[in-house]
């Protein structure tokens, strides 16, 4: 059977273990991944805040700890954190999921409706069976709005609320900006807002040529208000998704550039 992504070059704009695991099953459906990471994290401002957290977290001292972004998982990953047996972690969507588990990490609940700190704070009466209080370590970047350290508290919930690490972009080579604004690279995968940000501002108004695929309607929306043309959009925040949604645009009769 022929790969329905055969001939597609495909950016991916995260590198780590979701990029590799993305790249690895764009390639199973013949497309040809660029990996080239868009974002990265730099350190808190608050780094003693951080250690003190991270030291607690291994030593059980909370009950729950809830991820927001993969980024997070990087920042536990290069501090090589340690989550002790007892406490139970919460993702937010199936992207962050997936880090958690390609870093080693577990996984307890993800929503399984709307993949958003929304979502999440929906759930999570019926996740921890209603249990008040609870201890919780909130990780998020600089810019997140504190949406579900603020909801756990308004319920009752002991929440410590840390601020992982700063989103910084990263400019990737003059080739990936060359192909990309000459048509060669026939989608681009938009895995965020901080994301979309660097995809308008390194490489300006995307050909039409190229589709623009974003990985949930939160990042569509985001992607929009930046000015950026979104032409695919995941119906799960998933890397799965995204690609599915990728598959189902080329069975359409999209396809790469002669």
């Amino acid at each position: 059977m022929t790969k329905p992504l055969a001939g597609w070059r495909v950016l991916v704009p995260r590198g780590g273990p979701w990029g590799d695991q993305v790249a690895a099953n764009l390639r199973a459906k013949g497309a040809h991944p660029i990996v080239a990471p868009m974002i990265n994290f730099a350190a808190t401002d608050d780094a003693p805040a951080l250690d003190a957290a991270l030291t607690r977290l291994a030593a059980g001292d909370f009950d729950w700890m809830t991820i927001t972004s993969a980024t997070t998982v990087d920042v536990l990953s290069s501090h090589r954190a340690i989550i002790a047996p007892g406490t139970r972690v919460a993702a937010v969507g199936e992207t962050t999921a997936a880090a958690l588990i390609a870093a080693g990490y577990h996984v307890d609940i993800v929503p399984s409706e709307d993949n958003s700190a929304r979502g999440l704070l929906e759930e999570w009466e019926t996740a921890t069976a209603g249990v008040i209080p609870l201890r919780v370590l909130t990780l998020r970047s600089e810019i997140a709005k504190p949406l579900l350290s603020e909801g756990l508290r308004r319920v009752g919930h002991d929440v410590q609320s840390v601020v992982a690490y700063r989103t910084i972009g990263v400019p990737v080579s003059d080739q990936v900006v060359a192909d990309v604004k000459a048509g060669l690279v026939h989608a681009v995968l938009v895995t965020s807002g901080s994301v979309a940000r660097q995809v308008r501002e390194q490489f300006g108004d995307i050909p039409e040529r190229t589709l623009v695929a974003c990985i949930g309607p939160q990042t569509a929306k985001d992607s929009r208000a930046l000015g950026l043309r979104v032409d695919v959009v995941a119906s799960e925040r998933s890397a799965e998704s995204l690609i599915e949604a990728l598959v189902d645009a080329a069975l359409a009769g999209a396809a790469p550039a002669a």
